[in-house]
């Protein structure tokens, strides 16, 4: 069969795992955008941001965290396409083969 990759197992595997990605990505990524405190030891950040008055910086800082979450967060919805591709394409050979 063309373009069959993994087995039915693996192709399972990768669309929950791929699930669980999205759906922590997006949420990171909203709570980054979002400039959520707790998570201001995730921010690139060096001291002296902290010493100036102006947030900016680091909202700034925040809001690319959060960008960057919400790509991988796209690159895993590719990777779930292509597991459940790979499933489907297992059905159709169990299919053909019985």
């Amino acid at each position: 069969m063309r373009g069959l990759i993994c087995g039915p197992k693996l192709a399972a595997c990768g669309i929950v795992l791929s699930s669980w990605g999205v759906i922590m990505l997006a949420m990171l990524g909203i709570f980054f955008s979002t400039h959520s405190a707790v998570l201001i030891e995730d921010v690139p950040v060096s001291e002296d941001i902290f010493h100036d008055e102006n947030p900016d910086r680091i909202y700034a800082l925040y809001n690319k965290v959060g960008y960057n979450c919400f790509i991988a967060a796209g690159i895993y919805i590719l990777f779930a396409a292509f597991s459940c591709c790979q499933m489907k394409l297992n059905k159709q050979k169990e299919y053909l083969v019985h």
